[in-house]
């Protein structure tokens, strides 16, 4: 994600044989969520104190440099988005930290208030909660499957939680329920800067057990049983709001923050619901990092997939330095036509997004037993879009890249068996 990673590999004009060589290699690598001292810090104990994180970063001038850019306006050093994200990280994790540490300070569920109602009603928030499982069940159909391997209980938080990512995933007609701010009529193609604005306030609300309708009753009800901050869902809204000015990204540590806002953010609030294993000797923050490095790697493979139905909407979600350094533009992506360019920069665009998948596998693990499974079957299901865009022959212009229901089955036993044996193995 550093901000130096791409000029490795930039020579003086476009040359798509480039992406196979040693450059490739070295944009890859440097394109791995953290540095080698963040990654340090991650798994050197349990706690991490500020006094350490200071240390670190003064003891890596050379990484620094790819970890900060300057700022040509005001001539400061400002944080790359891996640094800007890593600091919210480290917020979350400190907040779960800080419930271990004291037992009498663990969230006790409030009273919700539900909408029309004076008082809380188990019943009516029942039903909030099964209304959040059908529109995951009609939307998100892999998503789901890998939720019903959870327990009930963080199963229907796990529904509350994507439910809040209706419009970020693009599903208008859930949202329309949920605010009156949309274009007016049944062909509605867009969120407004007003619905955004609506929506944070709502969160506040929300986090303050006052929902406003009875899908936010059960995100309500989750947030007050489990240590959630709000910051996460705050920078998934300022994610709709980029997608409303942005429609191309410059470099991929532009890219990376959209990936974060979007989709990462849902690994953040989703690891105090999964649970970490008591018996775990990694950090807390690494836990969190690997939740994290799982959205992205989410993120990615939608935007690897949705390509030509992106380009549709005048819309490319690709590095446009690392499209010209291919000898690509949108003009390209525009026209659908699959070359040896095309292929060559998809072949490097599939490796980073399986890198991050790599690296979110090192989270799973440490996680409560009752999480492994389901989170192993929803990263290989997902990992597995990757191989058939490849099976497609990187045609992701005019072929949707999906796994069948046979493989998604498939993939279950698979996923167990390694919810079991590596945890045995990192014991």
């Amino acid at each position: 994600m550093s901000s130096v990673a791409v000029l490795w590999v930039a020579p003086s004009s476009p040359n798509p044989d480039s992406m196979t060589n040693s450059g490739l290699v070295r944009v890859l690598e440097s394109s791995r969520l953290l540095s080698p001292c963040l990654n340090q810090r991650l798994n050197t104990g349990k706690r991490s104190s500020s006094s350490s994180v200071m240390s670190c970063r003064r003891g890596r001038s050379s990484v620094v440099s790819s970890s900060l850019v300057a700022s040509p306006a005001a001539g400061e050093i400002t944080l790359s988005s891996e640094e800007k994200v890593y600091n919210v990280v480290l917020k979350q994790a400190a907040l779960v930290n800080k419930q271990l540490r004291d037992l009498d300070d663990v969230k006790k569920p409030q009273d919700i208030v539900l909408p029309g109602t004076t008082t809380g009603s188990l019943s009516l928030l029942g039903e909030a909660y099964d209304r959040c499982g059908e529109v995951c069940a009609e939307y998100a159909k892999t998503f789901y499957l890998g939720t019903l391997l959870m327990t009930p209980e963080r199963r229907k938080a796990i529904w509350a939680i994507y439910v809040l990512r209706a419009p970020a995933m693009g599903i208008l007609k859930v949202w329309c329920r949920r605010t009156d701010e949309l274009v007016d009529g049944p062909n509605a193609s867009h969120i407004t800067p007003m619905a955004l604005d609506r929506w944070e306030a709502r969160l506040e609300d929300l986090f303050r057990g006052r929902p406003f309708d009875m899908l936010d009753a059960a995100l309500a009800d989750t947030v007050a049983r489990y240590p959630v901050d709000i910051q996460p869902f705050r920078d998934m809204v300022e994610g709709m709001r980029m997608d409303l000015r942005k429609s191309r990204y410059t470099n991929f540590d532009d890219l990376y923050l959209y990936c974060y806002y979007v989709a990462g953010t849902v690994g953040l609030m989703s690891v105090p619901v999964m649970g970490i294993d008591p018996k775990s000797k990694a950090t807390t923050e690494s836990v969190y990092n690997a939740a994290l490095a799982l959205g992205i790697a989410n993120q990615l493979t939608n935007i690897l997939r949705d390509v030509g139905e992106d380009a549709r909407r005048g819309r490319v979600y690709l590095p446009q330095d690392e499209l010209a350094q291919a000898g690509l533009s949108d003009e390209d992506i525009f026209a659908g036509k699959v070359t040896d360019k095309w292929r060559n920069f998809m072949k490097m665009q599939l490796k980073r997004a399986r890198m991050f998948f790599d690296e979110a596998e090192k989270g799973v693990t440490e996680l409560d037993a009752a999480s492994r499974w389901p989170v192993w079957a929803s990263l290989l299901l997902y990992r597995r879009i990757l191989d058939e865009i490849e099976a497609n022959d990187y045609n992701n212009f005019t072929k949707r890249a999906y796994v069948g229901k046979a493989k998604k089955i498939a993939a279950l036993p698979l996923a167990y068996a390694k919810s079991i044996l590596k945890a045995s193995s990192s014991r």
